[in-house]
């Protein structure tokens, strides 16, 4: 292994051993606590543009599984069909892996798509710096390299551009039953999983793409990466949507919660170093319910911003900030965690039964 040093833009440098791809990189540190699912998170669109610090110390040891697509196209074991991450960063990569579904190492992996990963790096110091400093840019150095020049504007990218479909796909269940518009702003696989596993048929457009010319009988918002304030385009969409006072049901997820919320008036912010994990507690609002959920996001509405006619749906029981919001009237709802989870507990994916019967509701 080479030599390799992780440079944060305080200037903060912890050395390790380069395992992936050897190449500078550059972008958002994040740090995720979960134990497992490091396939699912490398594939993940929303980690676009990030250096993905895992705080689990050993990553590697069950492999990678096999990049297979089902009948529909979507990968059977990833969350899309490439890496999206700028980086990875383990404190203890383990060579020897083993899984019945293995097909190759971790490394191998990085190294076919030429994604950058470093170990023997103290994973939780850095976790430390971050929680307390806030998220920063960093970049990956080679040969002892002093220049910290080149960390990215993370927040000035729009990388929902960079990794939405760039033309209407269309989908088709067994049965199909009902026919959604899904807004791909960076949508994992699994989410079109469980929409087709209930009989919808799913066409998924661009980011951009304005949904409202089509016919169809609900509206559904994915999630994705970055700052929700570069989705202009999407938000006047959905606004549209809004304003036409359609009883057609609308259901969104992470940034879909985002860009409704922001289609309806309010407001979103930065958290300071976000919720990445798989054990989330988030309560229902009004409720004593609470549900253990997968997370991934860096920015979330301010519930106090909501207007007249809309009202938080959950909220996190670590730093209650918001974590859903629903419509009185309206069949309008959306959850700032992910129902689908994938990797992650699925104690909620009844989220979208809830919107199937929405849908019949209103058919």
């Amino acid at each position: 292994m080479k030599r390799a040093t992780l440079i944060l833009e305080d200037g903060t440098r912890m050395d390790g051993w380069s395992f992936g791809y050897e190449c500078e990189a550059a972008g958002e540190v994040v740090f995720n606590t979960a134990m497992t699912g490091y396939p699912e998170s490398l594939t993940d669109p929303s980690y676009a543009g990030q250096m993905l610090v895992m705080t689990y110390p050993l990553i590697g040891n069950y492999g990678v599984p096999p990049t297979t697509v089902d009948e529909q196209g979507l990968p059977v074991y990833m969350e899309s069909n490439r890496i999206h991450v700028s980086a990875l960063i383990v404190a203890d990569y383990s060579e020897a892996f083993a899984h019945w579904n293995a097909r190759e190492s971790l490394a191998s992996w990085l190294q076919r798509e030429r994604v950058p990963a470093l170990t023997g790096i103290d994973t939780r110091r850095l976790t430390m710096i971050l929680r307390e400093q806030g998220v920063m840019t960093g970049r990956i150095v080679y040969d002892d390299v002093n220049d910290v020049n080149g960390t990215c504007d993370y927040g000035g990218v729009n990388w929902v551009k960079k990794v939405s479909c760039k033309e209407i796909i269309t989908y088709h269940p067994v049965d199909s039953r009902h026919r959604v518009v899904l807004v791909d702003c960076g949508v994992k696989a699994n989410i079109i999983r469980c929409l087709l596993r209930r009989g919808i048929e799913v066409v998924r457009v661009p980011w951009d793409y304005d949904f409202n010319t089509l016919d169809f009988d609900g509206l559904f918002l994915a999630n994705g990466p970055g700052n929700p304030e570069l989705c202009g385009n999407t938000v006047a969409h959905i606004r549209r949507f809004l304003q036409s006072e359609s009883v057609r049901p609308c259901m969104g997820i992470c940034l879909g919660n985002q860009l409704l919320a922001k289609a309806a008036g309010a407001r979103t912010y930065k958290l300071k170093y976000g919720h990445r994990s798989h054990n989330q507690p988030v309560r229902r609002v009004g409720t004593n319910q609470c549900f253990i959920t997968s997370q991934n996001h860096g920015y979330a509405v301010d519930a106090s911003t909501l207007p007249a006619g809309w009202q938080p749906l959950f909220v996190n029981m670590n730093d209650g900030s918001n974590e859903g919001i629903q419509h009185h009237r309206r069949p309008w709802m959306s959850a700032q965690f992910h129902p689908e989870a994938c990797s992650g507990p699925v104690d909620t994916e009844f989220l979208f039964d809830d919107f199937v019967r929405l849908l019949n509701t209103t058919r």
